[in-house]
């Protein structure tokens, strides 16, 4: 299903590089973003955990329990499932067993603040439908899939005054960030920065969902980055 590129900024990221996710239809939410060879091959390496990485600084309360309830879905999601699924409201989810990037993030806010991305996402869009991306023809919110797409996430941590500079230097990127990516098929992506750095210590890596279930891998500068984010729980639920 083809759809025109904009060159509109929306939230502060450009809706051309958001364009070509997979999630175009009501029903669909895509198939599963592939990787380029090497990160194919890394992906596939033995376990989610091919390696003893090395902790981080001590990061802030808040980050280090995201970066926590992050890292309890390593092996227990063990597979990537683009399928659009009709979901409870509020605190909607598929198994466990199964998701897709963004479920990563939005799992992670559940068990560690009980902060609802869905209800959030889904009463922020009612509010103001027209500040979101308009890439899936739809007249109004859908709140089965819209927290599950990564160009609404971004546009709603952008909203939320979490938009971070986007940079190349490692030590920009803390424990609990978010970033997003577009792949070289210009699919999009998301992730989480985790506490553990590189084999080689120059890198934090990162935990998300890039088709092979949830797992920590050196990636973070794998793909071009579209967005950084750093949203900490409001003081009423942190």
């Amino acid at each position: 299903m083809g759809i025109k590129r904009r060159s509109v900024l929306a939230g502060g990221l450009s809706l051309a590089a958001l364009s070509g996710w997979a999630f175009l239809e009501r029903k669909s939410i895509g198939r599963a973003a592939p990787l380029v060879q090497a990160e194919l091959k890394q992906a596939l390496a033995g376990p989610p955990e091919p390696y003893a990485a090395a902790p981080l600084p001590e990061p802030d309360a808040w980050n280090s329990q995201l970066v926590t309830a992050a890292e309890t879905q390593i092996g227990r999601t063990v597979s990537y499932d683009p399928a659009y699924v009709r979901i409870a409201y509020p605190s909607g989810d598929i198994p466990i067993e199964r998701g897709v990037c963004t479920d990563v993030i939005i799992r992670a806010y559940r068990d560690a603040f009980a902060l609802d991305l869905q209800r959030l996402v889904h009463e922020d869009m009612r509010s103001d439908f027209s500040a979101y991306p308009k890439l899936w023809n739809l007249k109004g919110p859908d709140r089965n899939i819209d927290h599950r797409r990564v160009p609404n996430l971004a546009t709603y941590f952008t909203r939320q005054g979490a938009a971070r500079q986007k940079s190349k230097k490692p030590e920009d990127y803390l424990p609990g960030d978010i970033v997003t990516y577009v792949f070289p098929n210009n699919r999009v992506h998301i992730a989480i920065v985790s506490a553990h750095a590189s084999p080689d210590g120059k890198r934090p890596l990162i935990i998300h969902n890039a088709g092979f279930g949830t797992r920590r891998n050196d990636m973070l500068f794998s793909n071009r980055i579209t967005g950084h984010f750093r949203f900490p729980p409001p003081p009423t639920i942190g």
